[in-house]
């Protein structure tokens, strides 16, 4: 019979820092970076979560939540114009954010602002005209 030459795997030696457990093997060591890699908790951040931003104003831009309390606001007339200013502020800093990674949230309250906004403007503008507002 002849023999064939088979590459024998090399002696694994033990852990210097732990000489009392068993050596690893070198398929050993890769079924555990395969098993750590897929198994792996991915990191995510708070504001991808959709029901932590039910709850809380994480994502969101700062101008849409300020034009949002501002729109809430407009009914007292003087505040009205603000929830117009800070609504397209939050509106532009929000499509600013969707080309970065950080992309930010609330483009309902900043749409929600200008509509209260331009409502009680409208109103305001008309009261100081006619004197009347209705």
């Amino acid at each position: 019979m002849s023999e064939t030459n088979i590459p024998q795997p090399a002696p694994v030696q033990p852990d210097p820092a732990n000489p009392f457990q068993a050596p690893n093997t070198n398929a050993q060591q890769q079924q555990q970076q395969y098993a750590q890699a897929q198994y792996a908790p991915q990191p995510q951040k708070l504001g991808d979560q959709a029901g932590m931003r039910v709850l809380l104003p994480v994502g969101r831009s700062g101008w849409a939540i300020a034009a949002g309390y501002l729109g809430l606001l407009s009914p007292t007339l003087v505040i009205a114009p603000l929830a117009i200013i800070f609504s397209i502020i939050a509106m532009m800093d929000i499509n600013k954010s969707q080309k970065t990674e950080n992309k930010k949230h609330g483009m309902g309250r900043a749409v929600f602002g200008l509509v209260m906004g331009v409502i009680f403007t409208v109103l305001l503008l008309k009261w100081q005209v006619t004197g009347s507002a209705l």
